[in-house]
C-alpha cells in the first residue's frame, strides 16, 4: 500500500471519527496515540493531520497535538441562514422569469437525480442536485450568486458532514427538490420560495441533529427569526410558516 493510499485511509478514517462524534470537539490527541489506534506510521497521520486543518476540522497545537474542531450545530446554522437569504428569492425569481430551456435544464438535473438515486450512484445523483442549484441561479444570471452557493455548500461537505446515508437517503432528497423544480416550471413563485426555504431549513435541521454533541434532535424553529425576513412573494414581513 503506498503512503497516498494510506493517508487517504487514515483522512478518511479520521474524519468519519470527527463527525460520528467519536472524537468530539475540543478534545485533544497526539499523533502518536492516532498512528497507534489506526495501526500505522506517524507520517500519514501526520499528513491527514494537515488535510483535515486545510478544511477546518481540526488545529495543530504546537507541542500538544491536535485539537478537535468538528462541524458544530452553529457552523451548520450560519451556513443554511446564508443559503436561506439568497436561494429562496432565488427560486422565487426563478418561477417568474425561468424559459423554456431554464425549465428543461432543472428538469434534466432532475431527471438526473432519479436515475442516480435508482443506480445507487451517490456520485452522480450529488453531482445533479448541486447542477440543479446552479441551474436556479443561473435563471437569474449572477455567475457570483452561483459562485456563492457552491462555495457554503462546499465549506459543509467538504469537511465531510453530509444528510446523505446518515438521516436521510436519495430518494427522500429527491422527493424534496421535485415541488421545487413544478413550483418553478408552472410559474408560481410563492410556492418555488416556499419549498425552497422548506428543502433547506429541513437538510440544516438534520445536519444539526447529526453534529450536535449530545445528538439532540434539532427542530425547525431555529429558523423562525429568518423567516419573516425572506423574500417570499405573498408572504407578509411578520407572518410565519
Amino acid at each position: 500500500m503506498t503512503r497516498t493510499t494510506t493517508t487517504d485511509r487514515v483522512f478518511a478514517s479520521l474524519r468519519e471519527s470527527i463527525l460520528t462524534g467519536e472524537f468530539p470537539a475540543g478534545s485533544l490527541h497526539s499523533i502518536y496515540r492516532l498512528a497507534d489506534l489506526l495501526g500505522v506510521s506517524r507520517t500519514p497521520v501526520r499528513e491527514a493531520v494537515l488535510r483535515l486543518a486545510d478544511i477546518g476540522l481540526v488545529t495543530v497545537e504546537r507541542n500538544r497535538g491536535v485539537r478537535i474542531r468538528g462541524v458544530s450545530v452553529a457552523d451548520v446554522q450560519a451556513v443554511f441562514e446564508l443559503r436561506l437569504m439568497i436561494e429562496v428569492p432565488a427560486a422565487a425569481y426563478a418561477a417568474t422569469h425561468a424559459g423554456p430551456d431554464d425549465v428543461k435544464a432543472l428538469t434534466d438535473e432532475l431527471d438526473g437525480m432519479r436515475l442516480g438515486a435508482e443506480a445507487g450512484d451517490e456520485a452522480a445523483f450529488t453531482g445533479h442536485d448541486r447542477a440543479l442549484h446552479h441551474a436556479i441561479g443561473h435563471v437569474l444570471g449572477n455567475v457570483r450568486l452561483q459562485h456563492e452557493v457552491a462555495a457554503l455548500r462546499d465549506s459543509i461537505q467538504t469537511r465531510g458532514a453530509s444528510t446523505l446515508h446518515r438521516s436521510r437517503g436519495m430518494t427522500e432528497i429527491l422527493d424534496e427538490h421535485v415541488p421545487i423544480v413544478e413550483a418553478i416550471a408552472t410559474g408560481d413563485p410563492a410556492e418555488a420560495g416556499a419549498r425552497m426555504e422548506r428543502h433547506l431549513v429541513h437538510t440544516a435541521s438534520l445536519l444539526m441533529g447529526q453534529v450536535a454533541p449530545d445528538a439532540a434532535a434539532v427542530d425547525d424553529a431555529w429558523a423562525d427569526r429568518l423567516r419573516g425576513h425572506l423574500y417570499v412573494p405573498g408572504r407578509s414581513a411578520s407572518s410565519r410558516q
